[in-house]
């Protein structure tokens, strides 16, 4: 293989390394931020639970009372009839003591449906709770390693960069103005191995004369439909 060609591989690999480490540095922080935000809504949805269950709580504790006031008014109402001594007192009594039994209903009703809310809401918090703590513990690791990952990208940046500049220094000039060319105008690979006998870029068959050329390695090549350097690897055969 040409030699620039072999320094122009090892050049673009070093690139790609370089391109996916300038990147890391936007979405490792999106990643971050995914995860911080997946750990505050394990945490709301734990506080919305254990909000409802105590104010299901609260309010049971209320009707309760309200329930035994009301329970205590309608034994003094009915201990009250037998000193009943007119027909309108009789009925004033009685009306008074259907509302306070229908009042009774109510809140006996409420209390059967807070019962059943509590102990939904307790359900709710136990699996809720479990399902933050896990949130929490794995999701924790990840910022650690990721944070690791954002203070450490800085120095493989610089080590790749003078990886870089050394082997630019041993790249013919010309064959280094092609690659950067290439590179700037198509994006992603400059240089490319030949698959199946076509461009492993564009996947355009090339010409048998062409293959040879390619083969021997003694010039730099060009793909004559996407423009990019052209080499023959171990696996072009395949």
């Amino acid at each position: 293989m040409n030699g620039d060609l072999e320094l122009l591989l090892k050049l673009q690999n070093i690139d790609y390394d370089l391109g996916e480490l300038e990147r890391s540095k936007d979405y490792i922080p999106d990643m971050m931020d995914n995860l911080r935000l997946e750990i505050t809504e394990s945490e709301r949805k734990l506080k919305e639970s254990s909000d409802a269950l105590s104010a299901a709580t609260v309010e049971q504790r209320k009707v309760d009372l309200d329930l035994q006031t009301k329970q205590d008014k309608l034994k003094k109402l009915q201990e009250r009839m037998m000193a009943i001594k007119t027909n309108k007192e009789y009925d004033a009594l009685v009306s008074e003591i259907d509302q306070i039994k229908a009042q009774i209903y109510d809140l006996e009703n409420r209390a059967v449906d807070l019962l059943e809310a509590i102990e939904k809401y307790e359900k709710e918090v136990e699996t809720l709770t479990g399902q933050s703590t896990g949130v929490r513990k794995i999701n924790g690791e990840q910022l650690i390693s990721l944070q690791q990952q954002i203070d450490s990208v800085g120095a493989k940046i610089h080590s790749k960069e003078k990886e870089r500049e050394t082997l630019v220094d041993k790249v013919g000039e010309r064959a280094l103005r092609t690659y950067d060319r290439i590179r700037k105008g198509k994006g992603g690979a400059a240089v490319v191995a030949v698959k199946k006998r076509a461009c492993g870029a564009c996947y355009k068959a090339l010409p048998p004369q062409r293959i040879q050329e390619i083969r021997r390695g003694d010039q730099i090549m060009i793909c004559d439909s996407c423009g990019r350097m052209l080499v023959w690897t171990s696996d072009s055969d395949n």
